[in-house]
């Protein structure tokens, strides 16, 4: 949560970030996608669409402190499921 990126960013959509990383802590690959399912839902009930790129740094966070099989899980979950997310994007 001290990436550099953030600074910035809107105090709604970063208090989501915040959430969501709290959430995925300890969490695998596989167990992401709800949770990221769910970031995206409470962001839109509030009006709240994250961009491509706030995505990408969403992820990069959720990524931190993770071993390089649980990163890589991680991207292979994102993609399966990437359709789903790209819907709830701008």
């Amino acid at each position: 949560m001290n990436n550099p990126k953030i600074q910035g960013m809107d105090p709604a959509k970063l208090e989501l970030i915040k959430m969501a990383a709290a959430r995925t802590s300890g969490k695998s690959g596989r167990e992401l996608a709800p949770v990221m399912l769910a970031l995206i839902a409470g962001a839109n009930r509030q009006g709240i669409r994250f961009s491509p790129d706030e995505m990408s740094l969403i992820v990069e966070i959720i990524k931190e402190g993770k071993s390089k099989e649980e990163q890589e899980q991680i991207d292979r979950t994102l993609k399966m499921t990437s359709s789903v997310f790209q819907k709830h994007m701008k």
